[in-house]
């Protein structure tokens, strides 16, 4: 049966993806003291963090629309699986929802399941390289949608961030923890759990921060060598390298991936951010 995977422009794929045509990316739009940004293969992270830096404003970001999703699920495919950012931090996964029922008013009956990743950023890019692998084995579209919601659970996303802005001008983290985070250099452990943010832990600076968090990953996956690493980071590929030398130190994967960050976890994770997700 043929398929198609469709993410939004929170996941990041990887660089032989990005052209494969079994993957549709939806993009979401930013907005920065009244500019609006795409964010697709244009995307400019340099200048996007700049105009964030220059603007008193927090920047946003807007999903893309039902119309647009309805669009990606077109073609002669047999099955199509979706995967988007955490409900929690965006109306992707609703928006997704109304395209498909769109779709199915204006052409009838298609096999479409749609994921809420719960996460975001390669969190998103693990639930969908996960899919490709269950297709490429064989499996059918039912056996798919079961074994990738039961991945997403035994799923973990983990982060530290230089800069906690957005997340607070957005509610998603107290201004406490945002506050002693700027002024202490005191940065916090983050890890999504069921598509919330909770903080795991903290430490002084962002290499205590990133050790800490190293082994605070490897001690929760008793499965790791079965596992892949994804990281990814904001417009910080040194400290990227870092937190795989940490990783690497404490256990071996089945695989490695390391990302530059797209839009819309840039815009979240600010500079000098790094999401890992096992």
């Amino acid at each position: 049966m043929s398929y198609r995977i469709v993410v939004d422009s929170c996941c990041e794929l990887p660089e032989q993806y990005k052209n494969d045509e079994r993957f549709i990316s939806v993009p979401l739009t930013l907005e920065v003291g009244g500019e609006k940004i795409v964010d697709d293969e244009t995307f400019d992270q340099k200048d996007f963090l700049a105009k964030v830096a220059a603007c008193p404003q927090c920047p946003r970001s807007a999903c893309p629309s039902p119309e647009k999703y309805m669009e990606s699920y077109e073609g002669d495919v047999d099955e199509v699986y979706v995967v988007t950012l955490s409900s929690h931090l965006s109306g992707s996964y609703n928006s997704a929802a109304v395209g498909r029922d769109m779709y199915i008013e204006k052409h009838g009956e298609k096999k479409i399941h749609i994921v809420d990743s719960e996460s975001a950023s390669c969190g998103e890019t693990q639930q969908a390289m996960k899919i490709l692998e269950y297709k490429e084995a064989g499996l059918s579209f039912e056996e798919t949608v079961r074994k990738v919601e039961d991945y997403k659970l035994k799923m973990r996303t983990y982060f530290v961030l230089d800069n906690l802005e957005t997340f607070r001008k957005n509610g998603r983290i107290s201004n406490v923890k945002a506050i002693v985070a700027s002024s202490l250099n005191i940065k916090p452990i983050l890890v999504g759990v069921r598509g919330s943010i909770e903080q795991s832990g903290q430490a002084i600076g962002t290499n205590k921060a990133l050790t800490k968090m190293a082994d605070q990953v490897v001690a929760k996956m008793p499965d790791i060598e079965q596992r892949t690493l994804m990281i990814t980071h904001c417009n910080c590929p040194q400290r990227a390298e870092y937190m795989l030398d940490l990783m690497k130190k404490r256990a071996s994967y089945r695989d490695i991936v390391v990302m530059d960050m797209a839009g819309v976890s840039s815009m979240y994770a600010n500079d000098g951010g790094v999401i890992v997700t096992l």
